[in-house]
């Protein structure tokens, strides 16, 4: 089985996403979906077929797995120092994926939602990565960026530490110049105001999350 990538699902073991999300995704070239080891259990509930299953595989049920054994790729992965969802971001990375939607890496814990936020900045120079959970998407950016919006668009902004600033032109509370350090300050619903915000991120990676429902509806993924 080929990796038909550039585009790529990975499927974690968290709260599952809605089918139609995974439809949707499917629509815009994202072919080839990816399970990270109990998110095989997920995929098996939505009727998803997955091209592969990747992780140490204790969290996946067995019957699961004999259940995907004829369809899907099983790839076992022993090592125990990185997650399964790093894991399968390492294959696809070595097989030449370029952009990767993250679902199902939020739910009950906390710290594996922590992990998985902090596996966006930790894969950022190898592989473009977004995560969608419930009505929102995440994504992480630096330098010169401009966003496709639409008027009246909710966009929040975190940074990560005092020395990544961020500048912006095309928001009701513009920010010059300014820090968004985790835990000391945010914009936190702030509103596009134009089809186009346009950013200069220096320093460093900042997060940006929207309404999934709007980036859907407009098609801005």
């Amino acid at each position: 089985m080929g990796l038909r990538l550039e585009k790529c699902i990975i499927l974690a073991n968290g709260r599952a996403p809605k089918k139609s999300v995974i439809n949707y995704l499917l629509k815009r070239n994202y072919s080839t979906i990816i399970c990270a080891d109990g998110g095989a259990n997920s995929a098996m509930k939505l009727g998803i077929v997955p091209d592969y299953i990747i992780g140490d595989l204790d969290s996946v049920h067995k019957s699961t797995l004999d259940y995907f054994k004829a369809s899907s790729k099983i790839i076992r992965i022993h090592r125990q120092n990185d997650t399964d969802v790093e894991k399968c971001l390492k294959y696809v990375v070595k097989n030449g994926a370029a952009d990767a939607i993250l679902l199902g890496v939020t739910g009950d814990r906390l710290d594996h939602t922590f992990c998985n936020l902090g596996i966006v900045l930790k894969f950022f120079d190898k592989i473009q990565i977004k995560i969608i959970a419930e009505n929102s998407i995440l994504g992480a950016f630096k330098g010169n960026v401009i966003l496709k919006t639409v008027s009246g668009e909710t966009i929040s902004l975190y940074g990560i530490d005092l020395k990544t600033k961020i500048t912006s032109k095309g928001l009701k509370y513009p920010l010059k110049n300014i820090a968004l350090p985790f835990g000391i300050k945010e914009s936190t619903s702030n509103v596009a105001l134009f089809e186009d915000v346009k950013l200069k991120i220096t320093g460093g990676t900042i997060f940006i999350i929207r309404d999934f429902n709007t980036v859907k509806k407009y098609g801005l993924i």
